[in-house]
């Protein structure tokens, strides 16, 4: 029986409360995995693939980001993260869940997995901490052409300029996602491109904690994870031999149909990273746990985390 416990901490902001939520095994776990969930959703969409990874010996643990779920404060906005430096906020929070992690439960070999925002937040992570983990796993990820994002950076401090930080940019999300579905043959929704499955979409649109537009704020934070992933000496600094596992679908808009998914893996191994699978899904859209296929990718997943863990295992054992 799978134990399930909310928990709250201290925001590297300074100010506000960050919801987490913890997936307990029954038994001692043999690792953990912490999920980092992606833009204008919440770690509790995660629940039933955490449950069965928990079911599995993993303590599953995860955040709501600022501006997410429930650490957005009552007098407090969704899509709004904190007004000085958010984008590295964003992931010291990461990292802050993940030591009050190890406080209590020492010793466990440590994954991480990230999925679209989330993506790049891991991407983040692994360039400041990724010494401190076991491996990663990028899902939903891209990697769009360095000038896309300069003009989106330059269009959202306009809007900075003249709207303020806390003002909803239907503009930049328009630009931003405005054409995500033009691949998809008569559409029936604006978030098709998320998943083949009907419904798992209608719940996402009838989810008052999912879809909401962001902020200015919300979107120069996302602009400038992406672009911190184009400095050189950023990537340089990730553990060469740490474990990455790309997971993506080949009609992920995110990742370009794929091509912005293998830019990804190019620049890490531009940099020298040794240890890298590629999961490719045909047909798969944005949110591939949220696909019909879904369980198969959970297992993908699994047994790449359970051949990680035995390696940790053995070389501990040396």
């Amino acid at each position: 029986m799978v134990k399930k416990e909310a928990l709250y901490f201290d925001s590297r902001d300074g100010i506000n409360k960050i919801h987490a939520v913890r997936w307990i095994p029954e038994g001692e776990p043999k690792a953990v995995l912490q999920i980092v969930h992606g833009m204008a959703e919440y770690v509790g969409r995660y629940d039933e693939f955490a449950v069965m990874m928990a079911e599995r010996g993993f303590l599953v643990v995860g955040e709501d980001h600022l501006g997410h779920g429930l650490s957005v404060p009552e007098d407090g906005a969704f899509g709004y993260f904190c007004e000085n430096d958010p984008a590295t906020v964003v992931v010291r929070d990461v990292h802050r869940l993940k030591k009050l992690t190890q406080q209590e439960y020492p010793g466990l070999p440590y994954f991480i997995m990230g999925h679209s925002m989330g993506s790049f937040i891991t991407r983040n992570y692994l360039c400041k901490y990724g010494t401190g983990i076991d491996g990663a796993i990028i899902m939903g990820t891209g990697m769009q052409k360095k000038a896309l994002v300069s003009s989106a950076k330059k269009m959202a401090a306009v809007q900075k300029i003249i709207h303020g930080s806390s003002y909803v940019s239907t503009v930049l999300d328009k630009a931003a996602f405005g054409l995500y579905n033009k691949k998809i043959e008569n559409p029936k929704t604006d978030f098709d491109w998320l998943s083949k499955d009907e419904k798992k979409v209608e719940e996402y649109i009838n989810d008052p904690f999912c879809g909401f537009t962001f902020t200015v704020n919300g979107f120069q934070t996302l602009f400038e994870l992406i672009w911190r992933l184009y400095k050189q000496e950023n990537l340089e600094k990730m553990p060469k031999e740490l474990p990455v596992m790309f997971a993506s679908g080949t009609d992920d808009p995110v990742g370009d149909y794929f091509e912005g998914v293998e830019r990804a893996i190019e620049s890490f191994k531009e940099v020298g990273m040794q240890d890298i699978t590629v999961k490719k899904y045909e047909t798969g859209r944005h949110e591939l746990l949220n696909e019909p296929e879904w369980k198969e990718i959970a297992e993908d997943i699994y047994s790449w985390l359970s051949e990680k863990l035995a390696a940790v295992e053995a070389a501990d054992e040396e």
